[in-house]
């Protein structure tokens, strides 16, 4: 990315959309392109067999990454793909109750309410506490008879994580099903899917420092070898004849069709990066910048930041907003006055807006690459244009 724009220097705020990508990643996408071009798990030759294993260690790098068997790694093109996956090959049938949080996006709301419409399953909301945190007691309320519990992890409108170990355990206490959407915190903290007992789990590379258009679901392997395929074609059969067909196991039953490669070779590149980070590292850095920049923010009594006012609780991410201002205007001023480039809107989570009736928000949402000098800039922009709005 070009560090400065119109002479000045590039703010970059907006990673809970998109995280930038380290050179390694591309590097690795280029050299996939560039030097074995080939169909992996198909061609017999030299660049086929490159390919092949260059996916394969992929595949092996991603397993480690959530401590998960290769098996149980299935490459995607995203977070909603994964869901939308689950949600048409887990055999819900009418009756069958699903929760949720009041805090989800789009990808795992619509994929269940288009269930409701056309199975007949039930879908019930768990509600936040007050401050936005999560609430065991309306959970508990609420369980009774569910099938799948689908939740966020870390929500990508205000940042804060559910108490994930309690609604793994209470769920399997009563029989149902775990599916996390890790989108907003894989990128940002160390999963384990085994100490987890999660059932599945779903994220997108482009996060989390890896290519667009690159995903996984994580699923138990006797959980995945019971789903029914949502697509099916070329490279998820055995064999096929005119009057029938095996199906591959999994992973391969649920990857139709020729993968992004490049893609996937370049989404373990990025895992490689965090992992040398350090996750820890990571954590302390967001919450420094979070802290600075929320101090600053209280001190001007019309912005209202949503969730809670600790910014421990919050990951990297600021969304905030303004009694009767559309707030795409204070994120247009910022690019244009100073190259801060955040987000404005309702985050592919319309649903919590238009519930509590709050036109939009503007998110900052912050990443290990981001330094406080870019947190003041950030500050000093927003207070000048709070001086003239």
């Amino acid at each position: 990315m070009n560090n400065k724009m119109n002479g000045k220097p590039v703010v970059y705020f907006d990673s809970a959309c998109m995280s930038l990508k380290p050179k390694q990643v591309v590097e690795a996408m280029n050299e996939y392109y560039f030097e074995y071009p080939a169909c992996a798990g198909r061609s017999s030759h030299k660049l086929g067999e490159m390919a092949t294993r260059k996916v394969k260690e992929a595949r092996q790098i991603l397993a480690r990454f959530i401590n998960a068997d290769e098996r149980e790694i299935v490459f995607t093109r995203n977070t909603t793909e994964g869901i939308n996956l689950l949600a048409n090959s887990l055999g819900l049938k009418d009756g069958d109750l699903v929760l949720t949080t009041d805090k989800e996006h789009n990808s795992n709301l619509i994929p269940w309410q288009r269930l409701v419409e056309k199975k007949g399953i039930r879908h019930k909301i768990v509600r936040s506490n007050d401050d936005g945190t999560f609430s065991l007691e309306k959970y508990e309320e609420l369980i009774k008879g569910a099938k799948i519990i689908s939740m966020v992890h870390t929500s990508n409108l205000d940042g804060t994580t559910i108490p994930v170990e309690d609604v793994i355990r209470i769920a399997h206490e009563n029989g149902a099903l775990v599916i996390l959407d890790a989108a907003q915190s894989a990128p940002h903290q160390r999963i384990d899917v085994k100490n987890l007992d999660v059932d599945f789990l779903v994220f997108s590379g482009h996060k989390m420092l890896g290519p667009t258009g690159t995903g996984v679901l994580y699923g138990k392997y006797a959980l995945l070898e019971k789903l029914e395929p949502f697509l099916v074609g070329g490279n998820t059969v055995e064999y096929s004849t005119y009057n029938g067909h095996v199906m591959l196991k999994a992973p391969e039953k649920f990857e139709a069709g020729l993968q992004d490669y490049a893609g996937i070779i370049g989404l373990a590149e990025a895992v490689k990066y965090l992992q040398e980070i350090g996750f820890e590292k990571i954590k302390e850095h967001e919450y420094s910048l979070n802290r600075y920049i929320t101090e600053e923010i209280k001190k001007h009594s019309k912005i209202k930041i949503i969730g809670p006012e600790d910014p421990a609780l919050r990951s990297g991410i600021i969304s905030f907003y303004i009694d009767g201002l559309d707030m795409h205007q204070i994120a247009l001023m910022l690019d244009e006055m100073s190259n801060v480039m955040i987000r404005a809107g309702q985050h592919c989570v319309h649903s919590w807006f238009n519930d509590k009736n709050i036109k939009n928000s503007a998110r900052a949402s912050l990443y290990f690459y981001n330094t406080m000098k870019e947190a003041e800039m950030f500050i000093n922009s927003l207070n000048k244009i709070m001086k003239i709005i």
